[in-house]
């Protein structure tokens, strides 16, 4: 049985329980297909805003019937039908150049550089460092930050 001294106090430390915002795990797609278009609406009567290339990581905003709302690392945001994207990961380079390392470690060497926009499919991620393969380069280690994905 609760103290009805201890209420007031009970009803206030869930009142503010409920005030917190809850952080959530952002939906993530890639694209499925050599290339696809990004449209303006839910449909392919709405107009091509751009032409999207394999791998390239999406963060799912919303959907309508087989269409997902999504916005990119830009924060650039259009619809694509659901059945052009799966869930392998892939992150993209958002910073202007990245070093792709031979081990976890800003001290490894350097075995490649990243450009911005450059897509690259994830292999492992071990605390703030993630193993991509990049399409015609080699397999190496790039850290988190310089990435956008998942």
């Amino acid at each position: 049985m609760i103290d009805s001294r201890r209420l007031p106090a009970l009803l206030l430390a869930f009142v503010m329980l409920l005030a917190i915002p809850v952080a959530h795990a952002r939906e993530m797609v890639s694209v499925a297909r050599g290339e696809v278009n990004m449209r303006s609406g839910p449909g392919k009567q709405y107009d091509v805003t751009w032409a999207l290339s394999r791998g390239y990581p999406l963060s799912v905003i919303g959907r309508k019937g087989p269409w997902l709302k999504v916005s990119d690392f830009e924060n650039d945001k259009g619809w694509i039908y659901r059945s052009l994207t799966g869930r392998t990961a892939h992150y993209i380079v958002k910073a202007s150049i990245a070093n792709l390392r031979s081990r976890p470690s800003t001290r490894a060497r350097i075995v490649g550089k990243a450009r911005y926009g450059d897509v690259m499919r994830t292999l492992e991620r071990r605390g703030s460092w993630v193993k991509v393969r990049h399409e015609g380069g080699p397999t190496a280690w790039v850290a988190r930050k310089l990435l956008w994905g998942w």
